[in-house]
């Protein structure tokens, strides 16, 4: 209400703000995602983004990363989506580091003209992992014979019921090494001449936001409020952009399993596999 009576005001009668909106990329980064866990993906941020990045008087866009990284396809949507929405509307995109920018995080992050950490952040990881568990005697021994049939001597690749077999590892290894590629190359495509000569800069090392700052990797040090009133000055207003609430847009699990939903008990596995899978990439960084 407040804002539509402002609007009513003569312009020129108004008092003057520069607002500058601000959008949270936070999480592991991963398809899916559910209300009770929220994922890190293009799905759910593409929206958000958008409407940042439409603030007419707007000169910049903050985003504050806080992310350990996750599905590299993921992190590659988002930073193209913030990369040909800053190009089309001709807006600054200031990046701002919260606990960690790493791997999949710190592709994200590169999308911005520049990017602000904490001393205190962890930043980098340029690297590609991939990691899971393998269960080879476990059906043995509870009795349980496991049957599989395929077309295709490939089909069952990296099986985590079988033993592990090293041509599957040496493929596994050619497709790390293409993504890190890839990785590095929008690396040196966005940071250019501001990286310094340090050997062990793709590697998939972190370092705190000092570090960080001396290597090349962000811009500078600091907090997003104090920059953003340093640069734009004390009448500039941070307005977070977050999606739209209300009556339809939490449903109830009767109102999924009309829409055909999956039911919540069914999903529990998934679910579960998930929690894992992203806390372990967040106990990466001691977080």
């Amino acid at each position: 209400m407040a804002g539509f009576l402002k609007r009513l005001v003569p312009k020129k009668f108004r008092k003057e703000e520069l607002v500058i909106p601000v959008v949270l990329l936070h999480g592991a980064i991963m398809s899916g995602g559910s209300r009770l866990r929220p994922a890190l993906n293009l799905a759910a941020v593409g929206p958000l983004l958008e409407k940042a990045f439409k603030y007419k008087d707007s000169p910049a866009v903050a985003l504050s990363v806080n992310s350990p990284g996750g599905s590299p396809v993921q992190s590659r949507m988002i930073y193209q989506r913030i990369r040909s929405l800053a190009e089309e509307h001709n807006k600054t995109v200031l990046v701002f580091v919260e606990d960690v920018a790493a791997s999949g995080g710190y592709m994200i992050a590169i999308a911005g003209d520049e990017i602000i950490a904490d001393p205190t952040s962890i930043v980098g990881s340029i690297g590609v992992v991939s990691g899971g568990f393998g269960f080879p005697d476990l059906l043995k021994k509870l009795g349980v014979e496991r049957r599989v049939y395929t077309a295709g001597e490939n089909k069952v690749m990296l099986d985590p019921f079988q033993p592990e077999k090293q041509s599957d590892i040496e493929y596994l290894k050619t497709l790390q090494l293409d993504i890190h590629a890839v990785f590095i190359d929008m690396v040196k495509e966005r940071r250019g001449i501001r990286l310094h000569d340090e050997p062990s800069l793709f590697s998939g090392l972190f370092w705190t936001g000092r570090k960080a700052y001396e290597l090349g990797l962000i811009d500078g040090l600091g907090s997003l409020r104090e920059v953003i009133r340093a640069r734009y000055g004390k009448k500039a207003k941070l307005e977070l952009v977050s999606a739209k609430s209300g009556l339809f847009s939490r449903r109830l699990p009767g109102i999924d399993a009309a829409l055909g939903k999956a039911d919540p008990f069914a999903s529990a596995g998934a679910g579960l596999a998930e929690a894992v899978e992203e806390r372990a990439l967040w106990s990466r960084f001691g977080l």
